[in-house]
């Protein structure tokens, strides 16, 4: 029996970084060691002026093609998940395809997520695979939160960073699941608590916004760059994730003795150690790795991976469980296991 499991994973950061030091110049009432205790970050990767989400989507696939047993002749569809596309349209993975040299045989296409596109993803690669309509999925995430966010926003600046990942998950003979079973979750009522107001078909510019609807931001900012409701994302993320997590064991019929290791989405150490602690997740078996990277949106679950990976503290045939969460609003959570083969 044909099941998706994941075979190779990498990434890619951006050159430019931003460290606490710097941010506490932008912002003295919180200096560098504040924002390492609150966040959990030290230090973000920032993409250049003239660097997009595909080209970091680009470079993680060539640094898995590198350094895997995969090229890009091998792929026969691929997904890029992102929030910042390079255009409204062409899909920023068929571009892709062009880049990386995939064969013209491959099917391409885009999923506008965020924090819980990883684990979406996923399943749609699942599902690709074992209904026989591909063999070898390439996924790849990308974001540039960074040129969404204003100069003076400490509040995202201290947060966000921009990275790319590249995931091969290909079918192969087994008897149980590689990937999978998921839960899914979605409360839109939510959507703008996580936020861009202006630069969609809605609202192209400033001047769309209808009167009645022209309400200041909170924080005094403009509507074309980020806006987080920091709180209200707090509360939300306690209030779901932990129930998604029981709502997984039940169909599972596991428990946390079953599960080797729990990859939440890397949003800040704060939040996390919360959501732990919520869940009753010894911390030998939660895996937080965000400090000199930063919160990568769709980018953070496969980042802290493959970093686990190269750590060593990876073995073959464990089983993770991968939690993302996030703008929406939106959340995901599946099983998986460890089939890497580089």
């Amino acid at each position: 029996m044909i099941k998706a499991a994941i075979k190779s994973i990498n990434y890619y950061l951006p050159k430019n970084t931003i460290t606490n030091d710097e941010l506490a110049k932008d912002f003295p009432e919180w200096p560098a060691e504040q924002i390492l205790k609150k966040t959990g970050i030290s230090t973000r990767h920032i993409a250049a002026k003239d660097e997009t989400a595909s080209d970091l989507a680009y470079r993680a696939a060539q640094n898995l093609f590198t350094q895997s047993n995969f090229s890009a002749e091998d792929i026969d569809m691929i997904i890029l998940c992102t929030e910042s596309p390079d255009y409204i349209l062409p899909t920023s993975a068929c571009s892709l395809q062009h880049r990386l040299g995939i064969p013209t045989t491959a099917g391409a296409f885009d999923i506008n997520l965020g924090c819980s596109g990883f684990v979406y993803s996923l399943s749609i690669a699942k599902g690709l695979i074992e209904s026989g309509s591909a063999n070898t999925v390439l996924l790849l995430t990308g974001n540039t939160y960074s040129k969404l966010m204003h100069p003076k926003d400490k509040n995202v600046r201290t947060i966000f960073g921009d990275a790319g990942t590249a995931t091969l998950i290909q079918g192969m003979e087994s008897e149980q699941d590689l990937i999978g079973p998921f839960t899914f979750g979605t409360d839109g009522a939510g959507a703008s608590k996580l936020f861009v107001k202006v630069g969609g078909s809605r609202f192209a510019s400033d001047s769309d916004i209808p009167q009645e609807q022209n309400e200041p931001r909170e924080d005094g900012l403009p509507d074309n760059t980020l806006f987080m409701d920091g709180p209200s994302i707090f509360s939300f993320t306690l209030r779901v994730v932990p129930k998604m997590v029981k709502a997984l064991y039940a169909k599972t019929n596991l428990n946390i003795e079953n599960i080797d290791l729990f990859v939440f989405h890397q949003a800040n150490s704060f939040m996390l150690d919360k959501l732990r602690r919520q869940s009753k997740i010894p911390e030998e078996k939660f895996l937080i790795g965000m400090e000199n990277i930063g919160n990568t949106i769709t980018s953070s679950i496969p980042i802290a991976l493959t970093n686990a990976k190269n750590d060593g503290l990876l073995k073959n045939k464990q089983t993770f469980m991968l939690v993302g969460f996030g703008v929406g609003l939106s959340w995901a959570a599946c099983l998986t296991k460890n089939t890497w083969d580089d």
